[in-house]
Protein backbone atom coordinates (compact mmCIF):
# COMPACT_ATOMS: atom_id res chain seq x y z
CA UNK A 1 0.00 0.00 0.00
CA UNK A 2 2.59 2.34 0.54
CA UNK A 3 4.55 1.64 -2.83
CA UNK A 4 1.30 2.81 -3.93
CA UNK A 5 0.71 6.04 -2.23
CA UNK A 6 4.23 6.58 -3.04
CA UNK A 7 4.22 6.08 -6.80
CA UNK A 8 1.01 8.30 -6.93
CA UNK A 9 2.72 11.73 -5.39
CA UNK A 10 4.28 12.02 -9.10
CA UNK A 11 0.81 11.59 -11.05
CA UNK A 12 -1.03 13.50 -9.07
CA UNK A 13 1.56 16.20 -9.05
CA UNK A 14 1.51 16.61 -12.42
CA UNK A 15 -2.31 16.78 -12.63
CA UNK A 16 -2.02 20.11 -10.61
CA UNK A 17 0.87 21.59 -12.91
CA UNK A 18 -1.66 20.83 -15.72
CA UNK A 19 -4.38 22.78 -14.05
CA UNK A 20 -1.90 25.73 -13.00
CA UNK A 21 -0.94 25.77 -16.34
CA UNK A 22 -4.26 25.86 -17.89
CA UNK A 23 -5.78 28.49 -15.93
CA UNK A 24 -2.81 30.80 -16.93
CA UNK A 25 -3.19 30.38 -20.48
CA UNK A 26 -6.81 30.59 -19.95
CA UNK A 27 -6.38 33.78 -17.63
CA UNK A 28 -3.31 35.84 -19.15
CA UNK A 29 -4.62 35.30 -22.81
CA UNK A 30 -1.69 34.03 -23.56
CA UNK A 31 -0.01 31.55 -26.66
CA UNK A 32 -0.48 28.12 -27.14
CA UNK A 33 2.87 27.06 -26.21
CA UNK A 34 1.13 27.12 -22.23
CA UNK A 35 -1.36 24.66 -23.60
CA UNK A 36 1.79 22.49 -24.73
CA UNK A 37 3.10 22.42 -20.85
CA UNK A 38 0.10 21.67 -19.88
CA UNK A 39 -0.41 18.62 -22.08
CA UNK A 40 3.51 17.74 -21.77
CA UNK A 41 2.61 16.88 -18.13
CA UNK A 42 -0.90 14.94 -18.98
CA UNK A 43 1.14 12.63 -20.75
CA UNK A 44 3.70 12.49 -18.34
CA UNK A 45 1.07 11.07 -15.57
CA UNK A 46 -0.30 8.74 -18.33
CA UNK A 47 3.22 7.51 -18.72
CA UNK A 48 4.23 6.70 -14.78
CA UNK A 49 0.74 5.62 -14.04
CA UNK A 50 0.75 2.83 -16.67
CA UNK A 51 4.28 2.01 -14.79
CA UNK A 52 2.65 2.28 -11.53
CA UNK A 53 -0.64 0.39 -11.79
CA UNK A 54 -0.19 -2.31 -14.66
CA UNK A 55 1.85 -5.66 -14.38
CA UNK A 56 5.17 -4.84 -15.33
CA UNK A 57 5.39 -8.47 -16.16
CA UNK A 58 3.81 -7.88 -18.82
CA UNK A 59 6.04 -7.72 -22.83
CA UNK A 60 3.37 -4.29 -23.38
CA UNK A 61 3.69 -2.17 -20.13
CA UNK A 62 7.13 -0.62 -21.18
CA UNK A 63 6.23 -0.03 -24.86
CA UNK A 64 2.77 1.66 -23.70
CA UNK A 65 4.75 3.80 -20.97
CA UNK A 66 7.34 4.78 -23.42
CA UNK A 67 4.50 5.76 -26.19
CA UNK A 68 3.31 8.30 -23.55
CA UNK A 69 6.43 9.46 -22.02
CA UNK A 70 7.48 10.27 -25.99
CA UNK A 71 4.43 12.33 -26.64
CA UNK A 72 4.80 13.93 -22.95
CA UNK A 73 8.26 15.13 -24.11
CA UNK A 74 7.72 15.74 -27.61
CA UNK A 75 5.22 18.70 -26.95
CA UNK A 76 7.18 20.11 -24.24
CA UNK A 77 10.21 20.19 -26.68
CA UNK A 78 7.51 21.89 -29.42
CA UNK A 79 6.15 23.87 -26.39
CA UNK A 80 9.77 25.26 -25.12
CA UNK A 81 10.76 25.99 -29.15
CA UNK A 82 7.60 27.46 -29.86
CA UNK A 83 7.80 30.07 -26.91
CA UNK A 84 11.60 30.57 -28.16
CA UNK A 85 10.75 31.03 -31.85
CA UNK A 86 12.53 28.03 -32.68
CA UNK A 87 12.28 24.91 -34.94
CA UNK A 88 10.97 21.61 -32.68
CA UNK A 89 12.45 18.89 -35.04
CA UNK A 90 9.41 17.17 -34.65
CA UNK A 91 10.71 14.32 -37.35
CA UNK A 92 14.66 14.30 -35.69
CA UNK A 93 11.92 13.34 -32.40
CA UNK A 94 10.23 10.85 -34.55
CA UNK A 95 13.29 9.61 -35.80
CA UNK A 96 14.44 8.60 -32.47
CA UNK A 97 11.45 7.39 -30.88
CA UNK A 98 11.13 5.06 -33.88
CA UNK A 99 14.94 3.98 -33.27
CA UNK A 100 14.30 3.38 -29.52
CA UNK A 101 10.50 1.93 -29.79
CA UNK A 102 12.28 -0.85 -32.51
CA UNK A 103 15.37 -1.44 -30.27
CA UNK A 104 13.10 -1.97 -27.21
CA UNK A 105 10.59 -4.13 -28.95
CA UNK A 106 13.93 -6.72 -29.33
CA UNK A 107 14.96 -6.13 -25.68
CA UNK A 108 11.85 -7.39 -24.87
CA UNK A 109 11.37 -10.24 -27.01
CA UNK A 110 14.67 -11.27 -26.38
CA UNK A 111 15.25 -11.23 -22.38
CA UNK A 112 12.72 -10.90 -18.95
CA UNK A 113 15.76 -8.25 -17.66
CA UNK A 114 14.88 -4.98 -17.88
CA UNK A 115 18.01 -3.52 -17.62
CA UNK A 116 18.56 -3.01 -21.25
CA UNK A 117 15.11 -1.99 -21.64
CA UNK A 118 15.55 1.39 -19.06
CA UNK A 119 18.79 2.60 -20.88
CA UNK A 120 17.07 1.95 -24.03
CA UNK A 121 14.21 4.42 -23.27
CA UNK A 122 16.26 7.20 -20.89
CA UNK A 123 18.71 7.10 -24.08
CA UNK A 124 15.83 8.28 -26.13
CA UNK A 125 14.26 10.59 -23.74
CA UNK A 126 17.58 12.08 -22.95
CA UNK A 127 18.46 12.71 -26.84
CA UNK A 128 15.09 14.16 -27.56
CA UNK A 129 16.07 17.04 -24.96
CA UNK A 130 19.38 17.18 -26.11
CA UNK A 131 17.64 18.43 -29.55
CA UNK A 132 15.55 20.70 -27.81
CA UNK A 133 18.66 22.22 -25.82
CA UNK A 134 20.26 22.89 -29.65
CA UNK A 135 17.03 23.98 -30.74
CA UNK A 136 17.05 26.59 -27.99
CA UNK A 137 20.42 27.82 -28.24
CA UNK A 138 19.92 29.04 -31.80
CA UNK A 139 17.71 31.41 -30.63
CA UNK A 140 18.24 34.87 -30.57
CA UNK A 141 16.51 35.72 -27.47
CA UNK A 142 18.53 35.01 -24.35
CA UNK A 143 16.70 36.64 -21.43
CA UNK A 144 17.81 35.31 -17.87
CA UNK A 145 14.45 32.99 -17.72
CA UNK A 146 15.66 31.26 -21.19
CA UNK A 147 19.24 30.48 -19.71
CA UNK A 148 17.20 28.87 -17.11
CA UNK A 149 15.38 27.16 -19.08
CA UNK A 150 18.24 26.23 -21.34
CA UNK A 151 20.58 24.95 -18.16
CA UNK A 152 17.42 23.13 -16.54
CA UNK A 153 16.68 20.80 -19.68
CA UNK A 154 20.45 20.16 -20.27
CA UNK A 155 20.30 18.79 -16.34
CA UNK A 156 17.35 16.83 -17.47
CA UNK A 157 18.96 15.56 -20.66
CA UNK A 158 22.09 14.52 -18.69
CA UNK A 159 20.14 12.29 -15.88
CA UNK A 160 18.51 10.70 -18.55
CA UNK A 161 22.06 9.79 -19.60
CA UNK A 162 23.32 9.18 -16.41
CA UNK A 163 21.16 7.62 -13.92
CA UNK A 164 19.84 4.18 -15.57
CA UNK A 165 23.62 3.38 -16.04
CA UNK A 166 25.01 4.75 -12.24
CA UNK A 167 21.38 2.99 -10.50
CA UNK A 168 21.84 -0.52 -12.37
CA UNK A 169 26.18 -0.96 -11.75
CA UNK A 170 24.52 -0.48 -8.39
CA UNK A 171 21.38 -3.01 -8.87
CA UNK A 172 22.30 -5.47 -11.55
CA UNK A 173 19.95 -6.97 -13.34
CA UNK A 174 16.61 -6.81 -12.82
CA UNK A 175 13.48 -9.18 -13.71
CA UNK A 176 10.49 -7.53 -15.36
CA UNK A 177 7.92 -8.76 -12.51
CA UNK A 178 9.93 -7.01 -9.57
CA UNK A 179 10.72 -4.04 -11.06
CA UNK A 180 8.34 -1.97 -9.31
CA UNK A 181 10.09 -3.73 -5.58
CA UNK A 182 13.81 -3.13 -6.76
CA UNK A 183 15.87 0.23 -5.58
CA UNK A 184 15.88 1.45 -9.37
CA UNK A 185 12.17 1.95 -9.26
CA UNK A 186 12.99 3.72 -5.68
CA UNK A 187 15.62 6.28 -7.12
CA UNK A 188 13.32 6.93 -10.76
CA UNK A 189 10.51 7.87 -8.41
CA UNK A 190 12.25 9.77 -6.37
CA UNK A 191 14.13 11.63 -9.62
CA UNK A 192 10.91 11.69 -11.68
CA UNK A 193 9.38 13.70 -8.65
CA UNK A 194 11.98 16.42 -8.55
CA UNK A 195 12.43 16.90 -12.21
CA UNK A 196 8.80 17.03 -12.73
CA UNK A 197 8.60 19.92 -9.83
CA UNK A 198 11.85 21.51 -10.74
CA UNK A 199 10.57 21.92 -14.86
CA UNK A 200 7.46 22.99 -13.56
CA UNK A 201 8.65 25.92 -11.37
CA UNK A 202 11.17 26.77 -14.21
CA UNK A 203 8.21 26.99 -16.88
CA UNK A 204 5.78 28.17 -14.74
CA UNK A 205 8.42 30.92 -13.78
CA UNK A 206 8.93 31.72 -17.67
CA UNK A 207 4.97 32.03 -18.03
CA UNK A 208 5.26 34.94 -15.40
CA UNK A 209 7.44 36.52 -17.18
CA UNK A 210 6.17 36.04 -20.62
CA UNK A 211 2.42 37.65 -18.90
CA UNK A 212 5.03 40.71 -17.52
CA UNK A 213 6.95 41.59 -20.37
CA UNK A 214 3.65 40.92 -22.31
CA UNK A 215 1.86 43.96 -20.23
CA UNK A 216 4.73 46.10 -20.18
CA UNK A 217 4.87 45.42 -24.15
CA UNK A 218 1.38 46.62 -24.52
CA UNK A 219 1.82 49.55 -22.75
CA UNK A 220 4.27 50.21 -24.71
CA UNK A 221 2.49 50.16 -27.93
CA UNK A 222 0.28 52.87 -29.87
CA UNK A 223 -3.44 51.61 -29.17
CA UNK A 224 -4.62 52.75 -32.41
CA UNK A 225 -1.73 50.62 -34.24
CA UNK A 226 -0.63 48.65 -32.38
CA UNK A 227 3.33 50.03 -33.39
CA UNK A 228 5.27 50.99 -30.54
CA UNK A 229 5.16 54.15 -29.18
CA UNK A 230 7.96 57.07 -30.23
CA UNK A 231 9.07 56.72 -26.22
CA UNK A 232 9.53 52.93 -26.71
CA UNK A 233 10.49 53.12 -30.45
CA UNK A 234 13.26 55.21 -29.78
CA UNK A 235 14.55 53.36 -26.52
CA UNK A 236 14.52 50.07 -28.84
CA UNK A 237 16.14 51.85 -31.94
CA UNK A 238 18.95 53.11 -29.37
CA UNK A 239 19.85 49.93 -28.19
CA UNK A 240 19.67 48.09 -31.29
CA UNK A 241 21.82 50.80 -33.17
CA UNK A 242 24.50 50.00 -30.05
CA UNK A 243 24.06 46.25 -30.91
CA UNK A 244 24.39 47.00 -34.60
CA UNK A 245 27.83 48.65 -34.02
CA UNK A 246 28.73 46.01 -31.42
CA UNK A 247 27.97 43.20 -34.36
CA UNK A 248 28.98 45.27 -37.47
CA UNK A 249 25.78 44.92 -38.91
CA UNK A 250 24.07 47.53 -41.41
CA UNK A 251 20.70 49.42 -40.43
CA UNK A 252 18.84 52.18 -42.29
CA UNK A 253 15.93 54.12 -41.08
CA UNK A 254 12.96 54.52 -43.08
CA UNK A 255 10.67 57.82 -41.61
CA UNK A 256 6.96 57.77 -43.83
CA UNK A 257 3.71 60.66 -43.22
CA UNK A 258 0.70 60.63 -44.40
CA UNK A 259 -0.32 62.79 -47.36
CA UNK A 260 -2.50 65.88 -46.40
CA UNK A 261 -3.70 64.43 -43.36
CA UNK A 262 -4.88 67.47 -42.36
CA UNK A 263 -7.29 67.50 -45.41
CA UNK A 264 -8.47 63.88 -44.59
CA UNK A 265 -9.54 65.27 -40.82
CA UNK A 266 -10.79 68.62 -41.86
CA UNK A 267 -12.57 67.14 -44.69
CA UNK A 268 -14.20 63.55 -43.75
CA UNK A 269 -13.37 63.84 -39.83
CA UNK A 270 -11.10 62.19 -37.55
CA UNK A 271 -12.83 59.08 -36.96
CA UNK A 272 -12.09 58.56 -40.87
CA UNK A 273 -8.80 60.02 -40.23
CA UNK A 274 -8.36 57.64 -37.17
CA UNK A 275 -8.94 54.40 -40.06
CA UNK A 276 -6.18 55.99 -42.17
CA UNK A 277 -3.57 55.72 -39.32
CA UNK A 278 -4.67 52.52 -38.12
CA UNK A 279 -4.63 50.58 -41.68
CA UNK A 280 -1.46 52.31 -42.45
CA UNK A 281 -0.17 50.48 -39.22
CA UNK A 282 -1.43 47.37 -40.59
CA UNK A 283 0.38 47.84 -43.65
CA UNK A 284 4.03 48.74 -41.86
CA UNK A 285 3.35 45.34 -39.62
CA UNK A 286 2.73 42.99 -42.56
CA UNK A 287 5.61 44.47 -44.43
CA UNK A 288 8.27 45.03 -41.75
CA UNK A 289 10.43 41.58 -40.75
CA UNK A 290 10.51 40.52 -36.67
CA UNK A 291 14.21 41.64 -36.90
CA UNK A 292 12.81 45.25 -37.97
CA UNK A 293 11.44 48.05 -35.26
CA UNK A 294 8.40 49.97 -36.04
CA UNK A 295 6.86 52.91 -34.40
CA UNK A 296 4.24 55.54 -34.51
CA UNK A 297 6.35 58.73 -33.70
CA UNK A 298 3.58 61.64 -34.17
CA UNK A 299 0.01 62.32 -35.18
CA UNK A 300 0.42 60.38 -38.87
CA UNK A 301 4.19 59.88 -38.65
CA UNK A 302 5.93 56.63 -38.59
CA UNK A 303 9.51 55.67 -38.53
CA UNK A 304 11.06 52.13 -39.18
CA UNK A 305 14.48 50.80 -38.50
CA UNK A 306 15.48 48.17 -40.52
CA UNK A 307 18.18 45.36 -39.07
CA UNK A 308 20.83 44.14 -41.10
CA UNK A 309 19.87 46.46 -44.19
CA UNK A 310 21.21 48.72 -46.57
CA UNK A 311 20.06 52.09 -47.92
CA UNK A 312 19.08 50.44 -51.18
CA UNK A 313 17.06 47.65 -49.47
CA UNK A 314 15.23 49.82 -47.04
CA UNK A 315 14.01 52.03 -49.80
CA UNK A 316 12.65 49.25 -51.89
CA UNK A 317 10.71 48.31 -48.06
CA UNK A 318 9.46 51.47 -47.82
CA UNK A 319 7.95 52.20 -51.50
CA UNK A 320 6.14 48.47 -51.29
CA UNK A 321 4.42 50.09 -48.28
CA UNK A 322 4.07 52.95 -50.03
CA UNK A 323 2.54 51.59 -53.22
CA UNK A 324 0.08 48.94 -50.74
CA UNK A 325 -1.48 52.11 -49.10
CA UNK A 326 -1.89 54.28 -52.25
CA UNK A 327 -4.04 50.84 -53.46
CA UNK A 328 -6.09 50.40 -50.38
CA UNK A 329 -9.61 52.10 -49.60
CA UNK A 330 -10.32 53.72 -46.46
CA UNK A 331 -13.30 52.91 -45.03
CA UNK A 332 -15.89 55.73 -44.91
CA UNK A 333 -13.95 57.42 -48.11
CA UNK A 334 -15.38 57.71 -51.40
CA UNK A 335 -14.42 54.33 -53.25
CA UNK A 336 -12.20 56.22 -55.61
CA UNK A 337 -10.73 58.51 -53.73
CA UNK A 338 -7.20 57.10 -52.12
CA UNK A 339 -4.71 58.40 -49.79
CA UNK A 340 -0.65 58.39 -49.89
CA UNK A 341 2.41 58.76 -47.63
CA UNK A 342 5.62 60.11 -48.39
CA UNK A 343 8.92 58.62 -47.40
CA UNK A 344 12.64 59.47 -46.28
CA UNK A 345 15.27 56.79 -45.99
CA UNK A 346 18.75 57.06 -45.48
CA UNK A 347 21.58 54.27 -44.11
CA UNK A 348 23.83 54.25 -40.96
CA UNK A 349 27.16 56.14 -41.31
CA UNK A 350 30.06 55.52 -39.77
CA UNK A 351 29.66 56.07 -36.00
CA UNK A 352 26.24 58.09 -36.51
CA UNK A 353 23.74 57.92 -33.69
CA UNK A 354 19.87 58.25 -33.58
CA UNK A 355 19.46 61.32 -33.70
CA UNK A 356 21.78 62.60 -37.15
CA UNK A 357 20.48 59.52 -38.73
CA UNK A 358 17.04 60.52 -37.96
CA UNK A 359 17.71 64.50 -38.59
CA UNK A 360 18.86 62.61 -42.76
CA UNK A 361 15.80 60.63 -42.60
CA UNK A 362 13.83 63.10 -41.94
CA UNK A 363 15.14 65.99 -44.20
CA UNK A 364 14.87 63.49 -47.08
CA UNK A 365 11.27 62.80 -46.19
CA UNK A 366 10.72 66.48 -46.38
CA UNK A 367 12.34 66.22 -50.07
CA UNK A 368 9.80 63.97 -50.82
CA UNK A 369 6.91 65.81 -49.99
CA UNK A 370 8.51 68.99 -51.75
CA UNK A 371 8.93 67.08 -54.99
CA UNK A 372 5.09 66.38 -55.12
CA UNK A 373 4.48 63.88 -52.34
CA UNK A 374 3.43 59.74 -52.89
CA UNK A 375 7.42 58.86 -52.92
CA UNK A 376 10.47 57.87 -51.56
CA UNK A 377 13.58 59.66 -51.17
CA UNK A 378 17.14 58.78 -50.35
CA UNK A 379 19.31 60.22 -48.71
CA UNK A 380 22.68 59.29 -49.95
CA UNK A 381 25.55 61.78 -49.45
CA UNK A 382 23.22 64.60 -49.68
CA UNK A 383 22.08 63.58 -52.62
CA UNK A 384 18.34 62.48 -53.84
CA UNK A 385 16.45 59.80 -55.72
CA UNK A 386 12.97 59.57 -55.92
CA UNK A 387 10.79 56.52 -56.59
CA UNK A 388 7.02 56.82 -58.15
CA UNK A 389 5.38 54.48 -60.02
CA UNK A 390 3.25 55.28 -62.78
CA UNK A 391 -0.25 54.32 -61.46
CA UNK A 392 0.13 56.53 -57.89
CA UNK A 393 1.55 59.10 -59.90
CA UNK A 394 -1.68 59.42 -61.93
CA UNK A 395 -3.69 59.18 -58.88
CA UNK A 396 -1.67 62.49 -57.36
CA UNK A 397 -2.57 64.17 -60.54
CA UNK A 398 -6.28 63.38 -60.22
CA UNK A 399 -6.55 64.62 -56.55
CA UNK A 400 -4.35 67.76 -57.63
CA UNK A 401 -7.07 68.17 -60.13
CA UNK A 402 -9.83 68.39 -58.37
CA UNK A 403 -8.43 70.41 -55.52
Amino acid sequence: MREQIMGLITPAMSIVFVAVFVVMWWRGKMGTYVLGFALAYVFFALGFASTHLFNTGSPYVFHVTQFFYTLSVATGVWALTSRAGQPPYLGVLLVIYGLSATTLAVAVLTSNDITSRLIIVNVGYGSMYIVCVMSLLGAQRREAIDKLIIATHSLVAAQFMIRPVLTLLIEQGIAADVYRESVYYSVLNLALAFISLMSAMVLIGACVYDQIKQVREQADLDALTGLRTRRAFEQDVVAAMERAKQECVPISLVVADIDHFKAVNDVWGHQIGDRAIAQFGEIIKRTVRDCDIAGRIGGEEFCILAWNCQEEAAVTMADRIRVNFAKTAIDGMPEDHRLTASFGAAGRGQGEGYGKLFARTDAALYRAKADGRNRTVRDEDGSKRAVVTPINAESDRRREARG
